[in-house]
Parts: C-alpha cells; structure tokens; sequence
C-alpha cells in the first residue's frame, strides 16, 4: 500500500455521545493505518442525543490535521440497538457503502464490540480490526459529565461547559466577584468588554454609538471564545443587558442637559440611527443568550470611585439597581440575589454555583 500505509480504505463508526479519549485514540489508530478513513457517525433526532451538528464539529475539529479522514452521518432510526434486525443492519450497510463509493479494506472498532457486531458481520469483505479501549465509556460520562470531565478532548467539553453570569450595578463587585471565582474553580472568566473601550474618549459620557456596538459583538464574541476554553464552568462580568442600561442612562443624561451641549448637536441622524440599530442589537443579542446560572449583586458594599463611575448612579444606587432587575426579569432572565460584604457574597455565590455543577 503507498505511503507505508496498510490499508487502502477503512471505516470508523460510533455515536460519539459524547466523543472521549477512546474513541480519539481509535481514530487516531486507525488513520495512521489508512489511506482514507471514513468516520461513521450515528445520531438521532431524540433530546438524549448530542445533535448532529455539535458530533461532526468535534470529529472534524478533532482530524482535520490529519489530512485523509472524511465523515458520513448515520442516523439511528430506532431507539435502542437491540431492537435493530439483520435486515435494518444490512440496510445501513449498504446506504455507508454507497456512500464511501470504493471497496472497504478495513473496518476498525474499539473492544467494547466483538466478532458478532454490526462493524463486522455487515461488511465481511473487509478486514476487522479492534482496538483497546481501556476505561472510556460514554455511558459513565452521561452519568456523570463533571465526574469524567478528564475523559474529553477539549473541544468536547465545550458543549458541557457551564455558564455564570454575573450582573448588578456599578461598584457592586461584579469585576472582583467573576475573577474570585474564576480562579477558586481553576477556569477563565471574561471581563467587562464595555470597560476599556468606554474610555476610547476619555470618559463615556463622550463615547461614540459605534462603540456601543464594538462593545456588544466583541462581548458575545468572546464568550463563545472562551467556552472553548473553560474548565467546567465559565464566569461571565456582565452581557448586552448592562450594556443596554447604559446606553439608555448616557442618552438620558444626554437628553436631561447633565452633558455638554456640543453632545446633542453631535451626529445627527446617523448617531440616532445607530444608537436605535445598538439596542436592537443588544436585544437580540440577549434572545440568543442563556445561562446556567445568574447572580445579582445588591448595591449595598461601599461605593468605589473606580475611573469614571457616575455620581448620577451613585447617588441612587437602589433605583438604578432596581432597574438593571426589571431589565432582565422583563426579558425572562431569572437571577439569584446575593448580598453583604464581600466574603458573605463569595460564599453564597461559591455554595449556589458548587451546587449547580454537583447537579451535572
């Protein structure tokens, strides 16, 4: 066989649900031994299955170095294995065959299959290889994800990772909040995006509607980034909510005269326009997103004057609490309410969040 390979054909096939270091190490296995190797993914349209989609994302993510792997979906038409007959088997087999389009060589299984499998009794033209596969077990990790977290390649834990978002208003210990956690549970955390860019003018009573949209797609952007990253759970300061509520607060500062007057003659339609299209934009923005868990953080720690917080807000912190709240419960975001000093908040934000992945 060229390229030192001994096989010119050969299939893998699994349903991956979830994907783990076994099935990865198959393939890795059975690639180096092929020419061409087809990945055989089962799935079906059932809540108890990873969809389609996410399966074919990890696999490729997973080989696409590799250079001679291409993938066939399958789907499972019937719930269970057992109730599949001979007939239905060799059905699938002729539907892969057809199309992997050329003679079989190998088929490769991990050893939790034996001579009686599908993998081989369907296609005996082709040699049947098995590999071990130690302790890998999707069951086990269904059981208990966070239990096998360590089972995963990485780009599997993502579609698992949990989401905290952390909301409330200014100088209530949103930034110190996210990363006391981010680092008690050994994972990242993104910070508030709208923080460095407010300060593009110097302050964000001057900031252009161009950067409220800056702020609201990097925002998103970056949490799908670090999703990919997290170690179980990712903790977020903040989303396109808070970001809202300042938008609307700085036009109403605007429009009350607490602004310089070159403000209101800055723009024209365009700056309306966009500031109209921005909170659109954070409104969608918000139907896409979900959470695993939120925390509000009360007003009620002492007030930092930290680069240019507003004295507007500062001097009516519950108000303008209470309005963040309304913004998100209007939207049908529900929220945990944590507050006190500092160390009562990490506990009660460290024992609601413990109890959320103990619950996985």
């Amino acid at each position: 066989m060229t390229n030192g390979k001994k096989y010119g054909t050969g299939m893998y096939g699994g349903c991956f649900n979830p994907l783990h270091l076994g099935h990865l190490e198959c393939i890795i296995r059975a690639a180096g031994l092929c020419r061409e190797l087809f990945i055989v993914i089962s799935w079906r349209n059932h809540e108890s299955d990873v969809p389609l989609r996410v399966k074919i994302r990890w696999v490729h993510s997973l080989t696409r170095h590799l250079g001679n792997v291409k993938i066939i979906p399958l789907e499972d038409r019937l719930t269970r294995k057992e109730d599949y007959t001979e007939d239905l088997w060799l059905e699938d087999a002729r539907k892969i065959r057809k199309q992997i389009g050329k003679p079989l060589d190998a088929v490769f299984c991990g050893s939790d299959y034996d001579e009686t499998s599908f993998w081989n009794t369907c296609y005996e033209e082709a040699d049947f290889v098995v590999f071990p596969r130690n302790r890998y077990n999707s069951t086990a990790i269904r059981s208990d994800v966070f239990g096998h977290w360590d089972w995963m390649p990485q780009a599997v834990r993502a579609w698992y990772v949990k989401k905290v978002l952390i909301i409330g208003g200014e100088s209530s210990g949103k930034s110190t909040l996210t990363i006391n956690l981010a680092h008690y549970y050994r994972t990242v955390y993104l910070e508030e995006v709208g923080r460095e860019l407010s300060e593009l003018s110097g302050t964000d009573v001057w900031m252009l509607p161009e950067d409220f949209t800056r702020i609201l797609l990097e925002h998103k952007n970056r949490e799908l980034l670090l999703a990919e990253q997290a170690n179980k759970v990712l903790f977020i300061d903040t989303d396109c909510l808070i970001t809202r509520f300042f938008m609307d607060f700085l036009g109403d500062e605007e429009r009350s005269g607490d602004i310089a007057g070159a403000a209101s003659g800055a723009g024209g339609t365009e700056t309306a326009g966009t500031a109209a299209g921005n909170r659109l934009l954070a409104d969608a923005i918000a139907v896409l997103n979900s959470y695993d868990l939120i925390l509000f953080l009360e007003p009620d720690v002492e007030w930092v004057q930290d680069g240019d917080r507003s004295g507007v807000i500062a001097a009516d912190r519950r108000k303008y609490s209470d309005m963040i709240k309304e913004l998100y419960s209007a939207r049908g975001f529900n929220f945990e309410v944590i507050s006190g000093d500092y160390n009562s908040r990490f506990d009660r934000a460290v024992s609601l969040v413990s109890r959320m992945l103990a619950s996985c």
